[in-house]
């Protein structure tokens, strides 16, 4: 069993926002495998899928981005899964927007979400996509992080959002090793 599980916040007011971008790229996936997050458990929306005889669940914890370590940590025990069969999908203020990383483990970065799952989920060896969202000199992080994509980004990041589901769709088949060869660029 694997668990995709991307980052956001829930309400219609975060919808396109940077912050949301893990959230944005589950539901691109979502759409890719006509799959529709009708499910709940553990303050969490979720899909489930099989693909060659592996479950696959997408996870969308709807406890906001600083408190996302509970719903996964749920999941985790009710499922019996261990940190090598979880992927995070979040944003990067550290990266440009359209950038992708793709790591087996490390800190948050910053990063609350990815904070709280490495808190509640007993350690930091979690992989993880980071989408990159950049960053603003003027406008402060939590304006900025919460902000709605701007118009002459959202190729950009639609396009890294696009390659982030990729990634996940490849990694449901591949070896995470072979994900982050074919898709960090």
């Amino acid at each position: 069993m694997k668990l995709f599980v991307g980052l956001g916040n829930p309400g219609k007011e975060y919808e396109m926002t940077r912050h949301n971008a893990g959230f944005t790229v589950l539901d691109d996936l979502a759409s890719k495998w006509h799959l529709s997050f009708d499910q709940e458990k553990f303050n969490a929306t979720f899909a489930k899928t099989k693909i060659n005889d592996e479950t696959i669940i997408l996870l969308k914890p709807l406890t906001y981005m600083n408190n996302s370590g509970e719903a996964v940590q749920r999941f985790m025990q009710f499922y019996k899964l261990n940190r090598e069969d979880i992927i995070v999908v979040h944003d990067d203020l550290d990266l440009p927007v359209g950038k992708l990383r793709i790591r087996e483990k490390g800190s948050s970065g910053g990063q609350k979400g990815m904070g709280s799952i490495i808190e509640l989920c007993g350690g930091s060896d979690i992989k993880r996509i980071r989408v990159g969202i950049g960053k603003s000199a003027i406008i402060p992080v939590v304006d900025y992080v919460l902000g709605k994509i701007p118009d002459e980004d959202k190729e950009l990041f639609m396009d890294s959002v696009h390659r982030a589901s990729d990634a996940l769709d490849y990694a449901a088949t591949h070896s995470f090793a072979a994900t982050m060869n074919k898709f960090n660029i």
